[in-house]
């Protein structure tokens, strides 16, 4: 304040000289046009100096006077708002010492030991100024902005730091402490307030009302109504029944943590509605509170229900901040009666065939049989409609080398797999994109071709993950079939032209079908059975199609060798370790676990190895145990029999210790 009044006072001394130059300049010229007037110019300017001197004295006096009271003024004014500021205020160190804090701040926190939060804090801003150093070079925003929960109440913690040499320390921090408790419940408040979407929907139920006694319908659909209104009554919730089947569900936010503590209870419920058929009845449901409108939540909320209806349903699914969770699905998928939905597809795939100038058809990265199978089905469809097609594929994997070796007397695909390389420069917008046996799209052999066509086909018969192919024109996903080849099988045989197979196509397709059916074991219907009949007219040699999954003695050992060594948790639950480093670990974990399941009272097992630089699980089950819940929770998926993952930066034993722990997990929800 000091500096500023001298500046004050030398600016009115300058301005004085400007005048008494000028007057000299004046009084010259006059006195060279009449030297006569020399004499007289001379006292009047020394008469001007002595004025001057003297005002300016007495006004430099009385300014100087009024400028040190204003700066007495202000400078009291500072400090008694700084000591007797209304927010809660403290000068520290960057170390946590304390220079100074005001009385409201030793008053509001007088019976609170502040000092451990101070502490906190100022390591936490000295770190923040360090980084800031390091990212301008120096030059830092000086400002600071925090939020701290101190005995129950919320502060906003706003303040400055300036660089100081005091005690060779840095820097010091000024802090206010705003108490924005009342605004953050309010903040609550409204976001619990808001709303959320929902839709219900009852599985298969006309298949399921077909199976029922005509006088005892009106008591099922009655009773259904009961359980789902009653569970709905506990949000205070708002239940429209659009249809005989399908329920709009509306109620507030502050309700959804309960409702994943519940576990939605309503699923089992439904299952104990008791019918003289014996009929079981289950619910998908789909949640959502994304979105700006209810118009938005609810197109996210259907966005939901596919991907529940795609995992089998019986299972309830919430979708918050971008993220899927899961609840349910433990009932095996029940097998469609029609085939109506085949039919349609059939005739939608062969138009977007026609249309196109040419067909690639790709699988998922490591193929199998199903996967080869379903790509041959496809590749005969296009060249049937008289289209070049194209099998992005790198089959030459040691599970695949029986029917590669197969594949390579055919002249006909020597130049029909292609890889990705080729794939990317020959693709174009004309390109029709058939994607066979998965619908994730990081799990494909090249994901960079779905930037470079328009038109997308799906065919798949996995459990809908959350990272699915959401470009697709069309999707064919139906989790009851036992396998991608199964599902081609049934498009082949309904689309207008006439499919004439080659036996190496059919043989192919039947081992898809036998591969992922374990010998028809496992996960098979009626419609698995008349796939495979309509392949065996087709030409396929059962015996050759065999040798092909046949193995040598090496693998057999080493398989022998994962299956002696295998632990038993929760009584019936096998586990087992591979070692070795190899190309087809992956192969040899999925055979091992499928030979575990032979062994008598073990109802699912699992096999971890070494993949590259992931640790890779194979899951089976005979399907009394949901393998493809238990490995979800670590990133994977599949189905309720057979399912796998892939965990990043963890050894073999860590992942062996967290698939445990996920099947205890997965043992206390059945519990609840």
């Amino acid at each position: 304040m000091q500096k500023n009044n001298r500046k004050v006072l030398d600016s009115l001394v300058s301005k004085t000289k400007i005048y008494l130059a000028v007057i000299f300049i004046l009084l010259v010229v006059i006195c060279i046009e009449n030297i006569y007037m020399i004499l007289p110019s001379t006292c009047i300017f020394v008469a001007i100096l002595l004025y001057s001197y003297y005002t300016n004295n007495k006004r430099k006096s009385e300014l100087s006077e009024t400028l040190q009271d204003l700066t007495l003024t202000v400078d009291s004014t500072a400090k008694t708002s700084l000591i007797n500021s209304p927010f809660p205020l403290v000068i520290l160190e960057t170390d946590g010492n304390v220079v100074w804090k005001s009385s409201k701040f030793t008053s509001k926190f007088a019976n609170i030991d502040i000092h451990t939060y101070i502490k906190e804090l100022s390591m936490e801003i000295k770190d923040e100024i360090e980084k800031r150093k390091e990212e301008s070079k120096g030059k830092t925003n000086q400002d600071i902005i925090r939020r701290l929960e101190i005995d129950k109440k919320v502060y906003q913690i706003v303040g400055r730091y300036v660089k100081v040499k005091r005690n060779k320390k840095e820097y010091m921090v000024i802090l206010y402490f705003i108490d924005d408790t009342e605004n953050v419940k309010l903040q609550k408040e409204y976001q619990a307030s808001q709303s959320c979407v929902g839709i219900i929907m009852v599985d298969n139920y006309e298949e399921t009302m077909q199976r029922l006694e005509s006088e005892e319908k009106p008591q099922v659909i009655a009773e259904m109504d009961k359980y789902i209104y009653e569970w709905t009554d506990q949000t205070n919730g708002i239940l429209i029944k659009t249809e005989k089947d399908r329920y709009l569900y509306f109620f507030e936010q502050r309700y959804l943590d309960g409702m994943k503590e519940d576990k939605f209870s309503i699923l089992d419920k439904m299952k104990e509605i008791d019918t003289k058929e014996k009929v079981q009845f289950t619910l998908s449901i789909a949640i959502s509170n994304e979105g700006d409108t209810e118009k938005d939540k609810y197109k996210s909320a259907q966005a939901a229900m596919d991907i529940v209806l795609g995992r089998g349903g019986d299972q309830a699914v919430i979708r918050e901040n971008d993220i899927y969770k899961f609840f349910g699905g433990r009932a095996q998928e029940v097998e469609k009666r029609t085939k109506v939905k085949a039919r349609v597809v059939a005739q939608a795939l062969e138009n977007l065939i026609k249309k196109s100038k040419k067909v690639m058809i790709m699988g998922h990265t490591n193929p199998d049989m199903d996967c080869v199978g379903a790509s041959l089905g496809i590749y005969r469809l296009a060249k049937t409609l008289e289209k070049n097609a194209y099998i992005v594929m790198d089959y030459k994997t040691s599970t695949l080398e029986a029917f590669r070796k197969s594949m390579e007397k055919e002249e006909e695909y020597e130049d029909v797999i292609i890889n990705k390389e080729v794939a990317l420069e020959n693709v174009d917008e004309d390109t029709l994109l058939v994607v066979v046996d998965t619908h994730k799209m990081n799990y494909v052999e090249a994901p960079e071709l779905f930037d470079k066509v328009k038109e997308i086909v799906i065919i798949d018969h996995h459990r809908r993950s959350a990272d699915f192919i959401e470009e697709a024109t069309l999707t064919f996903q139906e989790v009851y079939a036992s396998s991608a080849a199964e599902l081609v099988t049934e498009l082949l045989q309904y689309v207008e032209e006439e499919i004439e197979l080659k036996t190496i196509e059919a043989e192919s397709l039947y081992a898809g079908v036998m591969m992922d059916t374990k010998n028809f074991t496992y996960k098979t219907g009626v419609r698995t059975f008349e796939a495979a009949a309509y392949l065996r007219k087709c030409g396929v040699d059962i015996i050759r199609v065999k040798k092909w999954f046949q193995s040598n003695l090496e693998s057999f050992n080493r398989i022998a060798e994962i299956v002696g060594k295998a632990e038993i948790v929760n009584d019936t639950i096998a586990i087992s370790t591979y070692e070795e480093k190899a190309k087809d670990v992956n192969v040899v974990c999925a055979k091992a676990a499928d030979e575990l399941l032979t062994i008598s009272e073990i109802t699912a097992s699992f096999v971890i190895g070494q993949l590259d630089d992931k640790v890779c699980i194979s899951g089976r089950s005979i399907g009394d145990i949901n393998v493809q819940i238990i490995l979800e929770k670590l990133g994977g998926g599949g189905h309720i029999t057979l399912a796998g993952a892939q965990v990043e930066d963890m050894t073999i034993e860590e992942t062996k210790q967290e698939l445990i722990n996920r099947i205890n997990e997965y043992f206390a929800e059945m519990e609840n």
